[in-house]
């Protein structure tokens, strides 16, 4: 390979992010340093969480550069290796993946794939960072019981589709939010009970108190917005609220988040509300992918993919997950 075209960031997004913000740039393939790995990519996941390394505001994670090559979790072949930890044709996976066809991995940062045992994108997806979110979101932080409801937003996405399956089969009550009727259709396929398409429910507190009878115990928030403020409003007492995401923000990322204020209703229904994130989980890491990976090889777990062609189409994916365009988990097959 003569040229190796690479996405860098352009400018930093004024509200939603556009293709104009960023450069396709033809750069010499990379070669390893001691340590590092180089690897043809075949696969890039786009993720909400990028959004956030958008922007010179201080954050959780270290922001992207201007100018600096895009980044994100990706699956590739390793055709050049500087490190003892993995030779030429593994798979592997990481977190740092240029958005290029050739990159360079840190080698402690990969993991090897056994391309026999799920296909291997699947590490971006269900059996990666979505489905250790929707796994810890669920079970550690929001603790349901056996028969409670679960309110999912964004539930056809990455995490949410694997969260109300997980749901399902620990024996909760899950109901889904999410954008379209095809997706609500998706959603009561793998086990959620039943759906709200919140684009076309009229007022969502009664749309919300229609399918939640019995109120929301557990309200796994993976968007923000007006979603969030109607679950509020149906939250039983005792009630958790897990803020995984927050993408319906993704246009307005610098501004202040303004909505109401639900201070009172928190004190009278003595509500937990809890930020999520997932380097908070590490250490059990290796439980929750062996958990997930049995009931993906027994047909307990089905994952929904949204593919994008090429290392061309890298920024559109990107956009159109942010938008909520994508049905299922969102990838770009380089």
């Amino acid at each position: 390979m003569t040229s190796n075209p690479t996405w860098v960031l352009k400018r930093f997004p004024e509200g939603m992010p556009g293709p104009d913000d960023f450069s396709l740039e033809h750069r010499d393939p990379p070669v390893a340093k001691p340590g590092e790995l180089v690897v043809r990519t075949l696969w890039l996941s786009v993720d909400p969480y990028m959004r956030a390394r958008l922007s010179p505001a201080k954050n959780y994670a270290a922001g992207q550069k201007i100018g600096e090559m895009m980044r994100g979790g990706g699956v590739g072949e390793v055709v050049a290796s500087e490190s003892p930890l993995f030779q030429p044709g593994d798979i592997i996976q990481a977190d740092d993946f240029g958005w290029q066809p050739v990159t360079t991995v840190a080698a402690k940062t990969a993991i090897r794939l056994d391309p026999a045992s799920a296909p291997v994108q699947t590490s971006l997806g269900c059996l990666g960072m979505p489905g250790l979110s929707a796994y810890f979101a669920l079970l550690h932080v929001g603790r349901p019981k056996e028969g409670e409801t679960v309110l999912i937003s964004a539930a056809s996405g990455a995490v949410g589709q694997i969260a109300g399956q997980i749901a399902r089969i620990k024996g909760f009550d899950p109901v889904a939010v999410a954008g379209s009727d095809a997706k609500i259709d998706w959603c009561r396929s793998i086990g959620y009970r039943t759906g709200i398409n919140h684009r076309t429910a009229g007022d969502l507190i009664e749309a919300i108190a229609r399918a939640c009878p019995s109120g929301v115990d557990v309200f796994m928030d993976n968007t923000a917005g007006p979603i969030h403020d109607a679950a509020m409003l149906n939250l039983n007492t005792f009630g958790r609220i897990v803020v995984v995401g927050t993408v319906a923000l993704a246009d307005r990322f610098d501004q202040p988040d303004i909505g109401p204020r639900f201070l009172r209703r928190i004190l009278v229904a003595r509500a937990r509300i809890e930020g999520f994130l997932l380097d908070d989980f590490e250490a059990q890491y290796a439980e929750a992918r062996s958990q997930l990976t049995r009931w993906y090889r027994e047909g307990l777990l089905e994952a929904r993919e949204d593919v994008a062609e090429g290392i061309e189409a890298a920024p559109h994916a990107f956009i159109r997950m942010l938008k909520g365009e994508n049905f299922g988990k969102q990838l770009v097959k380089v």
